[in-house]
């Protein structure tokens, strides 16, 4: 009987923390909003793509790709992942739809992939048909393969032009970001079917892969198209300080690790230079680190005065930061969602005009930011 009592109390304070966060108010310098908990029960969340019949996709790191179909998540996942691995920091990474997704049902995945010669990242290409993945081909993979199990990246977006961008992290061996013999540590892009896009910056370098875009860059956590423009902006962790937003732009090198505004995690320097010539300055940095994650311009109606603004996920502060944005450059910087102490993994700009947010956690939860009425 006790038992009982002691579930049922816990039963209720669980249902009375639920409705407690949906009927928080959070403040910011120009809108108050609230969040409401769209879906819970997550493993570490990852990503979030959203369907044309309304309904959305969510990567599980743990790898799981699971369905939000009228409010509810889906018990069952898609069948017909490729072969991954989970391990550190890979596992099912980035879900984005083919941008005639409606007409073509294909979807393309980034996850961490294992064989004898180790470990790397992999973008597939699938059909979703009826709860499954069919006709499912591996369209890149980063080499030469190594065995640590850090800085997969795994980010993807297209471009105006249907090509598709793939980030891959340095594996957390640094020097291989300044190696365009190696995979690691740069942006690729690439056709919907794998082949390098046409006029990639490296192709007549001797040696380099020719699906190379950029190069530099230490562990891309957060992609996304500029609504005006078109232009591909990400950011990327640095170690401790120097995380990074940057334009992505063909040849160009972001300088990781001969150039950064961070230290090593054991308080050493990594070098004492933060410019180079030939090597691109941050369009806008953070120092100490924030761990960004996930990030999307808002073009929505629900909050107009926050038209064009950029926003980005925090893992290790724990927030959402606000951007404004005018003539390429950072104007403002505002920290959201403070108070709600969670890992922000994803930020996506919604087909019904609202922002959504993943969290990481062992119980990752989707929320949607929507107006005080």
């Amino acid at each position: 009987m006790t038992f009982c009592k002691h579930l049922i109390l816990a039963s209720s304070l669980l249902l009375t923390s639920a409705a407690s966060m949906a009927s928080q108010i959070f403040s910011s310098d120009q809108a108050d909003f609230r969040l409401e908990i769209v879906a819970q029960g997550l493993e570490h969340p990852w990503s979030l793509a959203f369907l044309p019949d309304g309904s959305s996709l969510v990567t599980e790191r743990a790898g799981r790709l699971r369905v939000i179909r009228d409010g509810q998540l889906l018990d069952s996942p898609v069948d017909g992942l490729p072969e991954l691995v989970v391990s550190g920091q890979g596992g099912l990474l980035d879900v984005l739809l083919h941008p005639d997704f409606e007409n073509n049902q294909t979807l393309f995945l980034s996850y961490a992939h294992r064989s004898r010669e180790g470990m790397t990242t992999r973008v597939a290409r699938a059909r979703l048909n009826d709860g499954r993945l069919s006709d499912v081909e591996v369209i890149f993979e980063a080499l030469p393969r190594s065995n640590t199990s850090r800085h997969f990246a795994g980010r993807m977006e297209f471009d105006r032009d249907g090509n598709l961008y793939v980030a891959v992290g340095d594996r957390g061996e640094m020097d291989r970001a300044q190696d365009n013999t190696d995979d690691a540590g740069g942006v690729h892009r690439i056709t919907p079917a794998g082949a390098p896009a046409p006029g990639n910056p490296f192709q007549t370098a001797s040696g380099a892969n020719d699906t190379f875009f950029t190069i530099g860059n230490r562990n891309i956590q957060g992609m996304t198209a500029h609504p005006e423009t078109g232009e591909i902006w990400s950011h990327e962790h640095g170690p401790r300080g120097g995380d990074e937003i940057n334009i992505i732009r063909a040849g160009t090198n972001y300088g990781w690790p001969t150039i950064t505004y961070g230290i090593d995690y054991s308080g050493l320097p990594i070098t004492s230079e933060t410019e180079k010539k030939g090597m691109a300055q941050p369009l806008h940095y953070w120092d100490p680190s924030i761990a960004p994650s996930g990030m999307a311009f808002y073009t929505g109606d629900l909050f107009p005065q926050w038209q064009g603004d950029l926003f980005v996920g925090a893992l290790k502060m724990r927030k959402l930061v606000r951007l404004s944005i005018e003539g390429g450059k950072v104007t403002e910087e505002e920290d959201l969602l403070t108070d709600l102490g969670e890992r922000i993994r994803d930020v996506r700009m919604g087909p019904d005009g609202a922002l959504w947010l993943l969290t990481d956690s062992p119980r990752g939860k989707v929320y949607r930011m929507v107006p005080v009425q």
